[in-house]
């Protein structure tokens, strides 16, 4: 199973250079197991042929609203019914323009003006210049698409076809279809904000050393993925990790523990849900050296002293917010070995409700996963997939427990 299996997503294209994007969005979503059907405007065969759609979607592309191979002649109620859900990518000022309209002259717009409202939500990616994109006749249309309850993907910034550089360039086909699956997830977490931590963190030893551990960031990027899917606002303060930011997620990066908790602690305030999953160095070295730390010959070692770093999961535990119940806390055990028993023990010490515990050297990196669920009623096993399948189960039991 992918996330898009048994999903039949129509995708219309407009006229705009952003159509070669599109193509690599309709591989993405094929690839994901949806169907796709592709709704072609007049336009948009300016850009991209109608034959390499085909090809990518596996289905005839559909141009015209007199196509004569329905056989009722309903080309605009067919393609509509049988959507899960209507992505116009790319769409331009002028399509914007009609949707606003309730224009019905053509088949993309026609179908977007039949569609069962209620059952099939209209995502819209818009893609122009960066002057129409900021024109107030534009930012009027966008606004009211959004009221009659269209969801505006947003735009990103950059160098444009024209030559110029900024707003309005279509998102880029990764982006979008992490937004149409996350369209399909439940909204489990619909007005709640979530704090993550994810990755390791670095303690400096000297300019150019440290100490730090293999975490890889996946899990905890993967949570924030996927609280944002269930509808709540996400604040993710990451350690050092390469990983690109999910889509719609507020990230603040950090290095050492100190700057975590800092970080962490900036977010507390405004959260329901915090979920401690970075892998926190236990100490720091006392003394970062300014200049590096060279061997001279002599054979001798340094002789390095260490302090233990702040409890970020313990402090937060012990917030007035947590301790009154509106703020619930989640921690992780990332164990070499006595996963369960170790587990126990630091869901007791922290003082938390719910510890996740995994085994460190066997996840670190990968992406793929098994949890346990520690609480006071003993452990749940949630079976080895991805972690991003992980995440959602663990969002959606959160949810449960908060009773959201």
């Amino acid at each position: 199973m992918t996330d898009l299996t048994g999903k039949h997503i129509v995708l219309g294209l407009t006229g705009g250079i952003a159509c070669y994007k599109s193509a690599e969005l309709c591989r993405g979503l094929v690839k994901e197991g949806a169907t796709v059907q592709v709704v072609m405007t007049e336009a948009a065969e300016q850009f991209i042929t109608a034959v390499t759609m085909q090809a990518l979607s596996g289905r005839p592309v559909y141009t015209s609203q007199w196509d004569a191979r329905e056989p009722n002649g309903m080309p605009h109620i067919n393609l509509s019914r049988e959507a899960d859900a209507i992505l116009i990518a790319p769409c331009s000022a002028d399509f914007l323009a009609r949707l606003v309209q309730g224009r019905a002259d053509e088949l993309l717009s026609l179908l977007c003006l039949a569609r069962p409202a209620e059952r099939v939500p209209l995502l819209i990616a818009p893609a122009m210049n960066r002057e129409m994109w900021a024109h107030p006749a534009t930012q009027r249309n966008m606004a009211q698409c959004a009221a009659d309850g269209a969801r505006i993907l947003g735009v990103g910034t950059g160098s444009q076809a024209c030559g110029e550089t900024g707003d309005g360039r279509m998102l880029e086909p990764e982006q979008l279809l992490e937004d149409v699956i996350a369209s399909f997830q439940p909204k489990a977490l619909a007005g709640r904000r979530v704090l993550v931590t994810a990755g390791p963190t670095f303690e400096a030893l000297d300019p150019v050393r440290g100490i730090t551990n293999l975490s890889s960031g996946k899990m905890g990027f993967s949570i924030a993925r996927a609280a944002h899917e269930a509808g709540a606002q996400v604040m993710l303060v990451a350690g050092p990790v390469s990983l690109a930011t999910p889509r719609g997620v507020r990230r603040v990066d950090v290095k050492s523990a100190r700057q975590m908790l800092e970080a962490t602690l900036g977010g507390v305030p405004a959260a329901d849900v915090f979920i401690a999953t970075a892998a926190v160095a236990d100490w720091r070295p006392a003394e970062e050296a300014r200049h590096k730390i060279k061997k001279d010959g002599s054979g001798e070692v340094p002789h390095v002293r260490f302090t233990e770093n702040p409890d970020i999961l313990a402090t937060v535990a012990r917030h007035e917010r947590a301790k009154s119940g509106a703020l619930y806390c989640v921690g992780f055990a990332a164990e070499s070995h006595d996963l369960v028993s170790n587990a126990q023990a630091k869901r007791a010490r922290k003082g938390v409700p719910l510890i996740v515990g995994n085994i460190g050297p066997a996840t670190f990196g990968q992406d793929d996963n098994q949890l346990l669920l520690v609480d006071e009623r003993g452990v749940q096993e949630l079976p080895r997939a991805s972690k991003l399948v992980l995440a959602r189960q663990l969002v959606a039991e959160i949810a449960r427990r908060i009773g959201a």
